[in-house]
């Protein structure tokens, strides 16, 4: 009876390769970020959601960056302090 061939890993391969790749351009400073693409209503109730989760003053959340894309869509990115302190 024979061993079965190992599957080839090629694809996971390039995953983490693209993985580290993105991580190695993320910023370091300090900063979570979570980006979202979602339609203009949506959006507003997100980022209220979550400057009041994490109060502006205790955590530095912000709205980094915001892009109208087609079709009423928004596509922002909100950084936070991981804890406040």
């Amino acid at each position: 009876m024979r061993t079965p061939a190992r599957p080839p890993l090629d694809g996971l391969k390039k995953r983490l390769d693209q993985s580290r790749a993105e991580r190695a351009r993320m910023q370091r400073d300090g900063f979570l970020r979570e980006t979202f693409v979602l339609p203009r209503s949506d959006a507003r109730l997100k980022a209220k959601e979550w400057f009041e989760r994490f109060p502006k003053q205790a955590y530095w959340t912000e709205i980094e960056s915001w892009f109208e894309r087609p079709g009423d869509l928004i596509e922002f990115t909100i950084r936070r302090l991981p804890a406040a302190d």
